[in-house]
C-alpha cells in the first residue's frame, strides 16, 4: 500500500448552506446527457407558480439532445414533468472532488474537496404518456423479451468438439474415488476399536465424520457399522449412526441414577 492512499485534505465548506435539488431522470435521458459534448445546452427547466398552488416544474430537452439518437434508435420524449418532494427526515449533502491536471509549475496544484450544498428537495422526472413515449416503451419491452440464446443452424459437420470444462460433480466424484482408493482396509478389530472410542465421546455420528475418523473405505465401513450400530431414519437424529444397545457403555444420567436409588429403597 502506497503512502498516499489516505491523505488528509481540507474540505471547502463555503457552499455548505446552499440548497441543492436531487433530480432522478429516466435512463434514456441520462444516456443522452452522457453523450452530449461539453458546453452543449441539454434542456431548459421551467417553474410555474400559481397563487394557492404548489409550483409546477417541467423539463424540456434541447433539440441538440434529441438529435443525438443513433441509427435505429427510437426517439425520446421532449417534455417531462418533475414531481417535487421535500427532504425532511434525512441530511444529504453533495460533494465534489477536483483533481488538477498535471503541470510543470514549481508549486503543483493540490487536489480539492468541496461541499457543494445540502439537498433540500427531491425531484422525480417523469415523461408524459404521449405517442413518442409509448413507442419508446414498446421497443424496450420488445428488446427485453428477446431470448438471450438463439438456435444457430450449422451448414457443415463440426468434427472437433471439446467441452469447455468438466462438470463440477464429476470432478468431485473422481477426487473422492481417488481418495478412497488410497485408503487401505484395516483389520476389523482395529476399526471396531476406533468406532467404540468415537462413540464414547458422542452418541450420534453421520457417515462422513466416521469416514474421517477411521479413514476406511465407505463401503467397508458400512459393513462393520451394520453389525454394531443402528441407522436412525427418524428425527431428531435422522441419517445418523448410533451404537446398538448391547454395545453402549454410556454413564447413567443424574435422573437415571436417582431413579435407580429410589428403586433400591
Amino acid at each position: 500500500m502506497s503512502k498516499d492512499t489516505h491523505i488528509d485534505r481540507d474540505l471547502d465548506l463555503s457552499n455548505a448552506n446552499r440548497g441543492v435539488w436531487l433530480v432522478k431522470v429516466p435512463k434514456y435521458v441520462a444516456n443522452r446527457w452522457e453523450k452530449a459534448p461539453n458546453e452543449m445546452e441539454v434542456g431548459k427547466l421551467k417553474i410555474t407558480k400559481q397563487q394557492g398552488q404548489k409550483p409546477q416544474v417541467s423539463l424540456t430537452l434541447s433539440p441538440a439532445i434529441l438529435n443525438l439518437n443513433e441509427p435505429g434508435e427510437e426517439s425520446i420524449p421532449k417534455d417531462h414533468r418533475l414531481d417535487v418532494s421535500t427532504v425532511t427526515q434525512q441530511t444529504l449533502g453533495v460533494f465534489s472532488h477536483v483533481i488538477p491536471e498535471k503541470s510543470d509549475s514549481v508549486v503543483p496544484e493540490t487536489e480539492k474537496l468541496h461541499m457543494e450544498g445540502k439537498i433540500v428537495q427531491k425531484l422525480e422526472c417523469r415523461p408524459y404518456a404521449d405517442t413518442c413515449y409509448m413507442k419508446l416503451k414498446l421497443e424496450s419491452i420488445r428488446k427485453a423479451s428477446l431470448p438471450t440464446r438463439k438456435v444457430k443452424q450449422l451448414d457443415r459437420v463440426v468434427h472437433s468438439y471439446k467441452p469447455v470444462s468438466d462438470h463440477k460433480n464429476n470432478i468431485e466424484y473422481m477426487e473422492r474415488k481417488k481418495a478412497e482408493g488410497k485408503k487401505a482396509r484395516d483389520d476389523k478389530d482395529s476399526v471396531l476399536e476406533m468406532l467404540f472410542s468415537a462413540f464414547e465421546k458422542h452418541q450420534y455420528y453421520n457417515i462422513k465424520d466416521l469416514v474421517k475418523i477411521t479413514r476406511q473405505p465407505i463401503t467397508y465401513l458400512k459393513e462393520i457399522l451394520k453389525e454394531v450400530c443402528n441407522y436412525n431414519l427418524k428425527n431428531p437424529h435422522k441419517n445418523m449412526w448410533e451404537l446398538k444397545p448391547e454395545y453402549r457403555h454410556y454413564k447413567p444420567t443424574e435422573t437415571e441414577t436417582k431413579k435407580e436409588d429410589s428403586d433400591d429403597d
